[in-house]
């Protein structure tokens, strides 16, 4: 008898619990949420991180505010999302570092898989290497051979260690069987700047930051790390095209959330996502800063975040990267 009776309130309790999750999910939003940036204002995350913001507050009848937390490679900004209440109100926009930082940090920062849950993966940006317009080398291959001749001589810029570019050429390195020497800098436009004046031939960044350089003529681009041709460079070919099929080296970019959050809010906001990926606006910001939008369920970028961590953590122990 008391066995049945506790039975019966196991269940009850299970109940009740299960209609109150339900409720929060379907009344949720009821408040604004923020969305935390590890990046500073104006980059490439912020501007998908308000642009998607402003689709979901459309949609949603709340405010998503856009909290920027630059500082230790998004260390910062993470740690601040994994000790938020976990009820729905504090997402991250995240990206690369997110899989990367694990293995670049010791000891670890975070466990993304443990301390998060991915809710939607929105979109990517191609990585690209470009060369100073007098560099003797206008293709991939014209490249490789001159690395292949003068091993570790050619020097390329990235905008720091660890970053996403640097770890991309570093991937590229590997793929090619040549040496090229790292030269990191303090961001991306202090890199670009060295490389249009010719100082070293070679930066790797994110294709929108070398776009008016490129257009302008200070720049040459000879590949693009994606799969596909990037809007951005139509005639630039791909890393693929460019002798090395199935390599890829994307910036990417999706939504996280602390890792209690209740599966139903994860589900309706995942949902929310991918109808605001659907549209125009979205669509053409996302362009406008030399990307794609990249639908895909909640479990699909959990596994991406899954293979990128055991991607970057055989590199950097393989090539012994340090963070600045």
């Amino acid at each position: 008898m008391l066995h049945t009776f506790r039975s019966s309130l196991h269940f009850l309790v299970a109940g009740i619990l299960f209609c109150g999750l339900a409720a929060q999910a379907q009344n949720y939003p009821v408040k604004p949420v923020k969305i935390v940036v590890g990046y500073a204002a104006g980059g490439a995350v912020d501007t998908i991180a308000r642009t998607v913001g402003q689709a979901l507050a459309a949609s949603l009848g709340q405010s998503f505010v856009v909290e920027n937390k630059p500082g230790a490679g998004t260390n910062i900004a993470v740690k601040q999302v994994i000790d938020a209440a976990p009820d729905g109100y504090t997402l991250m926009l995240a990206a690369n570092a997110l899989a990367a930082n694990p293995s670049l940090y010791q000891p670890a920062p975070f466990d993304p898989e443990r301390d998060l849950k991915p809710v939607s993966l929105v979109g990517r940006v191609p990585v690209v290497i470009a060369a100073n317009a007098n560099a003797p080398f206008s293709t991939i291959a014209q490249l490789i051979a001159a690395a292949k001749a003068r091993p570790g001589h050619i020097s390329f810029a990235s905008p720091g260690n660890g970053s996403t570019p640097h770890m991309a050429i570093e991937f590229f390195k590997r793929a090619a069987g040549i040496s090229l020497l790292h030269i990191p800098y303090r961001g991306g436009s202090p890199a670009i700047t060295d490389v249009i004046g010719g100082q070293l031939p070679l930066v790797a960044v994110n294709a929108l930051e070398v776009q008016p350089h490129v257009r302008s003529g200070r720049l040459k681009v000879l590949a693009v790390l994606s799969p596909n041709r990037t809007p951005v460079f139509p005639e630039t070919p791909t890393i693929a095209e460019s002798g090395f099929p199935g390599f890829e080296a994307s910036v990417w970019y999706g939504f996280v959330t602390p890792a209690a959050t209740p599966q139903a809010v994860i589900a309706k906001l995942h949902a929310e996502i991918q109808k605001a990926l659907q549209t125009q606006e979205v669509k053409a910001r996302m362009t406008a800063v030399g990307g794609e939008v990249l639908p895909a369920s909640s479990e699909q970028f959990g596994a991406l975040i899954r293979s990128e961590r055991q991607r970057y953590a055989t590199l950097v122990r393989e090539a012994n990267i340090k963070p600045d």
